[in-house]
């Protein structure tokens, strides 16, 4: 890699990574080693809870994903690998390298065309982010004003209508909107817009009324196995949290992982933090003990995933006798989406 590749690598990274600095002196800043030591294991046995939680959440989301490509007739084995390889690889690599591997990468062992898997990948995303946004409003506490509930509210409400539309009546908008883009200028960001809007109608199509009710149950399972990692660390821990802790968890786990759309260094080191020690705090549990809880779930996160999808990248490749190191092909990815 040569040295300017290097130094615009560095100034791409550098804003997220100053965003994750700023999240994490404003959330552990007065947090005393004291109150580091406090935060221990209380309860082993639900270590248990957390491991397996994790697995079912991971197999869910390889599960769901096999089924959005099973018209390229990708095995789950395969889906599986490249899902923690790239989940992987966005905990480590800035610009959410893992998600473009995926598309272009992997598309020979996946059996599918960038293309058709770039439409797997958004209709994934606004899946979670449907589901995610939703339950954060279900689960929305005191500590955010009247105002704050309704705004959230409205948003998911309209934003919410608009899925549901996309996802359930694919075959009627191709035509409206194929008729919407043609009276639009011939501007590239167009031409672009309406090619990965048909691409995701089209992959929709595909999968049938059926299949994205089955989507919906796979993303709902998912975040219900996160809420249970989440709960089951808290009371590892004894984070102490109002009634069971099952919404406190619940909305922990929305507004961490949307806490994600903000730039940040990888793998969400800072919001990821922040987010924790908001929503834990809003239900009863002690700010420091909350953000000192959201860095602890946090490493764990980043040390399983890496970890597995790192070992399932590093296995696969010494079976294919595959030498290319990985920057070489990061560097040949494609600078623009299919």
């Amino acid at each position: 890699m040569s040295a300017a590749s290097n130094t615009r690598n560095m100034l791409k990274a550098a804003p997220g990574a100053a965003i994750s600095v700023f999240f994490l002196w404003r959330t552990f800043r007065g947090i005393s080693y004291a109150q580091i030591r406090s935060l221990h294991i209380v309860a082993p046995a639900w270590f248990l809870g957390v491991v397996l939680f994790s697995i079912a959440s991971y197999t869910l989301r390889s599960l769901r994903w096999t089924r959005m490509m099973r018209s390229a007739g990708t095995p789950f084995r395969t889906c599986a690998r490249v899902l923690m390889t790239a989940l992987a690889a966005n905990n480590i690599l800035p610009l959410r390298i893992g998600d473009i591997m995926r598309v272009f990468t992997y598309a020979p062992d996946l059996g599918a065309s960038p293309s058709f898997i770039l439409s797997t990948v958004i209709l994934e995303k606004l899946l979670d982010i449907f589901v995610l946004s939703v339950l954060f409003v279900l689960t929305i506490a005191r500590g955010f004003s009247p105002k704050v509930r309704f705004v959230a509210s409205l948003a998911v409400s309209v934003s919410g209508l608009c899925i549901l539309i996309l996802l359930f009546g694919a075959r009627w908008l191709v035509g409206p909107l194929s008729r919407l883009f043609a009276r639009l200028p011939k501007h590239p960001i167009f031409i672009k817009l309406e090619h990965w809007i048909m691409l995701a109608l089209e992959c929709i199509r595909q999968i049938g009324f059926v299949g994205t009710i089955t989507l919906f149950f796979f993303t709902c399972s998912v975040w219900a196995c996160e809420t249970a990692i989440y709960l089951s660390f808290a009371r590892m821990v004894d984070l102490r949290l109002i009634g069971r802790g099952i919404l406190g968890a619940a909305n922990a786990v929305a507004f961490v992982n949307l806490s994600f759309l903000i730039p940040s260094s990888p793998g969400g080191i800072g919001p990821f933090e922040a987010a924790a020690q908001k929503s834990l705090s809003t239900y009863g549990a002690n700010p420091a003990r909350a953000a000192l809880f959201g860095l602890a779930l946090h490493v764990w996160m980043l040390v399983t995933i890496t970890g597995v999808g790192g070992a399932w990248f590093l296995i696969h490749r010494a079976r294919r006798h595959i030498n290319t190191s990985l920057l070489t092909e990061i560097e040949t990815l494609p600078t623009e989406l299919p």
